[in-house]
């Protein structure tokens, strides 16, 4: 697969073995799994997503809507080898859509509720110190940026478009997924409850699996090694 734009490469495998492709949390990069990469060489292939407007593609527009993403990237999944999806928080959302469009052979959520949850969350409208204040609470993002002024001109921008995307995507009731797919997350997620995330097993009529961690919004952070297994692996009890 052509990296391109919108994708880097963290791990490499056999062929026959999945291309796990990872997409970001509201604020993420794709150097955020970066990590994981050692964690399933040679047992996946892990390609990452990188969104416009952060890092190398700071100079491009903002991510406005999931649904236009996931329209973007689909076209973009070669299927030379087993395809499967992983997002976390706003990342599960865009990988769900993608899924919806390519019918992947596993889907992986983390840190999101179920699509047909809806809340009115309004973060994106905070001003620059809530803002500020809400993601560090989350501790996804290395709490020192925020203590550098030129870094967080830097990427509140890129923050505040994605909490927009994620906080005003609507589900749009359709065709349930046929593929596998496995639900993670933390056993005290402030952003979705335990229950929220098993009711993504509505999402598909094929296996369904709820895998749940110690931690928070970010316990892929303190559990890379058992999340990796479960990510790297062929189906949904792995």
């Amino acid at each position: 697969m052509d990296t391109g734009l919108w994708f880097r490469r963290f791990s490499e495998a056999p062929d026959g073995a999945p291309r796990l492709v990872c997409f970001p949390h509201a604020g993420g990069a794709a150097s955020w799994f970066q990590p994981f990469g050692r964690h399933v060489a040679g047992r996946a292939e892990l390609v990452a997503v990188q969104y416009p407007g952060r890092q190398d593609r700071r100079s491009e527009p903002l991510v406005a809507d999931i649904r236009a993403v996931a329209d973007q990237i689909a076209p973009l999944l070669t299927r030379d080898r087993p395809l499967h999806l992983f997002g976390h928080s706003m990342g599960a959302m865009i990988a769900f859509e993608v899924a919806l469009r390519v019918e992947p052979d596993q889907l992986f959520v983390s840190g999101r509720r179920a699509p047909q949850i809806v809340r009115d969350d309004r973060v994106h409208q905070l001003p620059d110190e809530g803002l500020i204040a809400e993601v560090r609470k989350l501790a996804g993002t290395n709490a020192r940026v925020f203590d550098d002024e030129e870094l967080v001109r830097m990427v509140l921008p890129a923050i505040r478009a994605d909490y927009r995307a994620a906080e005003t995507y609507r589900y749009r009731p359709g065709p349930a997924l046929a593929c596998p797919v496995t639900a993670l997350t933390g056993d005290a997620d402030p952003k979705a409850s335990v229950d929220e995330v098993g009711q993504w097993r509505e999402r598909t009529t094929g296996a369904f699996a709820l895998k749940v961690f110690a931690g928070g919004h970010f316990f892929l952070s303190d559990n890379r090694s058992a999340v990796a297994a479960v990510v790297s692996g062929d189906s949904p009890s792995a």
